[in-house]
Formats: C-alpha cells, sequence, structure tokens
C-alpha cells in the first residue's frame, strides 16, 4: 500500500483512545503468548483521571492510520519527577520517554517513533528513553528474549521484528532488565537450609505475614523500605501517593496475606517480599472483556486462586543492611515462607521473580543461590534527539 495513505495523527477522544487499546488485539491474534489486558484497566492506564502517575506526567498518545484503519500507536511522555533524578541514573533533565509502542511493520514503526520524537523535542526534551509504558514502574523495556512462553502479571510482551525497527531508528540499547524462574517445588539446598534455620533461631529476627485488614498501614511500612532500598538503582522514580492509591485499588483484590512479607529485626521493618498470584492465567481467556460472564468468573478465581505461577515483582531491604549477610538470610528466609505457602495453598510449581536490572548484582546473586534461570530479557533503549 502507497506509503503516502499513512496518516499519524495524536488521539483527541475517547473514540480514538478505545481504538488505541484495540490495536494489539487484532495484531496478536492468534499470537498464543500474547495475555489479552482487560479492556477496561488498558483504558485507566491512558486516561489522566484514572492513572495516578499523571499526577506528575503528561503524555502525548499517537495513533498511524492507513485509509481510516489504525495500523499502529505509540506514547510520548514525560514525568516531571524523572526529570529531577541524576542522569547516572537514567533519567535526570531533558529526559523524556515513549511506549506503547504496537505497529503492522517497520515503515509505520518509524513513522510513529519520529511523531513522538517530535513531540518530545517540541517540549524540550534532548534525550529519550523507550519503550517505558508508561511509568518505570509498570512495563518497562521491549521483550528482546523469552517469546515462547506467556509474561506474567504487569510484564510486556512483544513481536520480535520490534527490536529491530527501533534499533533501525538509532536506539541503542542502555539497560537490560531479567526476569527468573524456579521450579518451586524442589527443595533448596542444604546450605540455604541451614542459613534459613539459623535465621530461624534468631530471636532478633521475625518474618510476619501482612495484614490486609490493615491495608494502607502496611502499605505505607512497604513503600518506605521500597523508597530507601531503590533510591540508587538506575531507573528510580519515588511512587508517590496518588500512584500508591491506584496501584492499591487495582492490587488489592490480588493482595493475600501469606504472598507478602515484612522482615523484622529487633521489632523494626527492614525488607518486604511482595508476591502476587499470576492473574494473567486467569484473564486470558477473557479476551479482554468482562462482559457478560467474565467478571463471574474472575470472582470466583479471586476468592482462592489456583495458579501455575507465583511472580515477585518487588523485593527490597533497607540499604543499611544491603550487601550485608543478614540481608541475604532474610531474603531467603522470606523466599521460603512464600514458597512454601505458594505450593501448599495455590497449587503454584513455578515462581518468577523479576524484573531485576542486568547490574544488580545481589539481587542476581540470590536469585543464583536459589537455582533460578533467566526466562526472558527487555532491554531498555536510549537515543540522543
Amino acid at each position: 500500500m502507497a506509503n503516502s495513505a499513512l496518516v499519524i495523527r495524536p488521539i483527541i477522544s475517547k473514540a480514538d483512545r478505545k481504538r488505541f487499546v484495540d490495536l494489539p488485539f487484532r495484531l496478536y491474534k492468534g499470537d498464543p503468548n500474547w495475555i489479552p489486558p482487560l479492556k477496561g484497566e488498558a483504558l485507566g492506564l491512558i486516561t489522566p483521571a484514572k492513572n495516578g502517575w499523571f499526577s506528575h506526567a503528561e503524555a502525548q498518545l499517537f495513533l498511524a492510520e492507513r485509509d481510516g484503519k489504525v495500523v499502529g500507536r505509540i506514547s510520548a511522555h514525560i514525568d516531571t519527577l524523572a526529570l529531577t533524578m541524576s542522569p547516572a541514573q537514567g533519567f535526570g533533565p531533558g529526559c523524556g520517554q515513549f511506549g506503547l509502542l504496537d505497529s503492522e511493520d517497520g515503515i509505520v514503526a518509524r513513522a510513529l517513533i519520529e511523531a513522538a520524537e517530535g513531540w518530545l523535542r517540541h517540549k524540550g526534551m534532548t534525550r529519550v528513553l523507550g519503550p517505558i509504558s508508561m511509568s518505570v514502574w509498570e512495563e518497562p523495556g521491549l521483550l528482546v528474549d523469552g517469546y515462547d512462553h506467556p509474561p506474567t502479571i504487569m510484564m510486556g510482551h512483544a513481536k520480535p521484528e520490534y527490536r529491530d525497527w527501533i534499533e533501525n531508528a538509532g536506539y541503542k540499547r542502555v539497560k537490560e532488565l531479567l526476569t527468573y524462574e524456579l521450579d518451586i517445588t524442589l527443595p533448596f539446598p542444604p546450605l540455604l537450609q541451614r542459613i534459613i534455620a539459623s535465621g530461624e533461631n534468631n530471636p532478633r529476627i521475625r518474618i510476619r505475614e501482612v495484614d490486609k485488614t490493615r491495608f494502607d498501614e502496611e502499605a505505607a511500612i512497604i513503600l518506605a523500605i521500597l523508597n530507601d532500598a531503590w533510591s540508587d538503582n538506575w531507573g528510580f522514580v519515588p511512587l508517590t501517593p496518588p500512584e500508591i492509591k491506584d496501584v492499591g485499588v487495582k492490587l488489592k483484590p490480588i493482595v493475600f496475606n501469606d504472598l507478602i512479607r515484612i522482615a523484622e529485626v529487633d521489632g523494626r521493618p527492614v525488607a518486604f517480599m511482595i508476591t502476587l498470584p499470576d492473574l494473567n492465567e486467569a484473564i486470558a481467556p477473557l479476551k479482554g472483556n468482562l462482559l457478560p460472564f467474565g467478571w463471574a468468573k474472575l470472582l470466583l478465581w479471586l476468592r482462592k486462586p489456583k495458579v501455575k505461577t507465583m511472580r515477585v515483582p518487588l523485593m527490597g531491604v533497607l540499604k543499611e543492611l544491603q550487601s550485608s549477610r543478614m540481608a541475604s538470610q532474610l531474603a531467603f528466609m522470606m523466599i521460603e515462607y512464600i514458597k512454601r505457602a505458594s505450593v501448599a495453598n495455590y497449587g503454584a510449581t513455578r515462581g518468577e521473580i523479576g524484573w531485576i536490572l542486568e547490574d544488580n548484582q545481589g539481587m542476581r546473586s540470590i536469585a543464583d543461590a536459589i537455582g533460578c534461570d533467566v526466562n526472558k530479557r527487555y532491554w531498555i533503549y536510549e537515543k540522543t534527539l
């Protein structure tokens, strides 16, 4: 089809946002490893009134059309908190992002990327990172390895050709994010079992379940540890109260006391581990729609989830303890207790940990010690505008 028929335009209406959300359902039709998101959740992500991230960010969404048919999409966005971070940590002054890229072909992808870059330049940006969809806490990075199995909750999927399309537009890899998988039915090596037992015999250490009836209080404890533990990490942007509120509403239905642990030393919370049953297993058959009967199926599943996979999206230990023997001991203890609960109470057989930064040697060492293997790789790219 003639290139002249291609039109790239900013979205201007609710109908456009619906077209933006609907496109991947056509492009990935027939891909058994793409999980159709719930359309209401996907719309909420790109609607400022429904996503607390927009309290400190702005975005422009673009559609690509040929003869009125949507053939591509992209977001360009600026996070004002990211602009205040140190450039050594990835973002910094003048750094915008692109994300939510989907396209029929390379010509469309190139035109969309150029449109996103143009909007960012107009806003005064001098550098761009991507894909980040849309916050670094949501789905950062492009899948470059691990196309042969579905992603878990809050992780992305992509077509293999996207990598070439992005690199052909002048982007260079700046960071690799890894996810690890393990068979959680197998016991840990004897050395780790001794480390765990030693922690259990230490009266200073307590590994406790969260109390969902005190959700806000427990979330505040975890957030305080998280913002301290991750503050020096590449790509870190502190979570804000509006984001925490929205994330809480979204994730509270899949929060279970025995799957989230807080480690205390001398009565003080110093570490945490969040584990979520893989909601993707439940929503995959719904094809993006809760109607007419999807909502009932999902509510039934949420009462007592039975899943194959558990995902650990976040772990953290206060900086003052990082690189210490106790930090590793607390991590092994939390992993072991959640592993037991996952198998016994939810029928899970597989765990996935991540994402983990390629240069986070502490977390990578823990993953190696418990017998994990890398199952997916995501790349974040960079380009000077």
